[in-house]
């Protein structure tokens, strides 16, 4: 079971698809959001959450004050999934919130060609059988799409090695939760 783990719409239980995605386990989100909301880079964000799955992440982040979420998924089941997932989030957010939430069922690089939005806080959860080549490609058009002090969040395999980042990104720091290694990315 995925749920929201935080914020307005604490305990709200998420649909996940039944196949061919990784929900991020609450125990590495409430980590990653801990991280986050120490450093104060949710609220009013506009965030983006990449490979989206059921969307956990970037609803995550809308629960606890972003201002606008974009979730990309390629899978349409799933996409379908986000937009009720979405909707449910909604329909808890307070009503002068100003919440706005978008699903584009799309692939990433071509939603990433297509956008002029600027982000402030990233997340990237593909599949970890993703190739690095892919990865790096999808960081390379992510780049122009950031705003000058985004935040980027990388989850990958814990067995795999440090992915290459492209110009414009640096690593800031590794942490492991199990399985899961979670990569922290600011912009040079």
């Amino acid at each position: 079971m995925t749920r929201i783990v935080s914020g307005f719409a604490g305990s709200l239980t998420l649909a996940v698809p039944k196949s061919g995605t990784r929900p991020t386990s609450d125990r590495v989100r409430e980590a990653i959001f801990s991280a986050l909301e120490s450093r104060d880079l949710i609220e009013s964000a506009r965030v983006l959450d990449l490979y989206a799955g059921s969307g956990a992440l970037g609803l995550e982040a809308a629960s606890r004050g972003a201002a606008t979420v974009s979730l990309v998924e390629r899978n349409a089941a799933a996409g379908a999934i986000c937009r009720k997932n979405a909707a449910a989030i909604l329909r808890a957010a307070p009503p002068a919130g100003g919440l706005t939430i978008d699903v584009a069922v799309s692939p990433v690089q071509a939603f990433l060609g297509a956008s002029t939005a600027t982000f402030d806080l990233v997340f990237i959860d593909p599949p970890y059988d993703l190739g690095d080549d892919e990865l790096a490609q999808a960081l390379t058009a992510l780049v122009p799409r950031l705003s000058t002090d985004a935040v980027v969040v990388v989850e990958r395999s814990a067995r795999s090695p440090e992915p290459p980042w492209p110009a414009g990104l640096t690593a800031d720091r590794r942490k492991d939760y199990g399985e899961t290694a979670v990569w922290w990315l600011g912009t040079s």
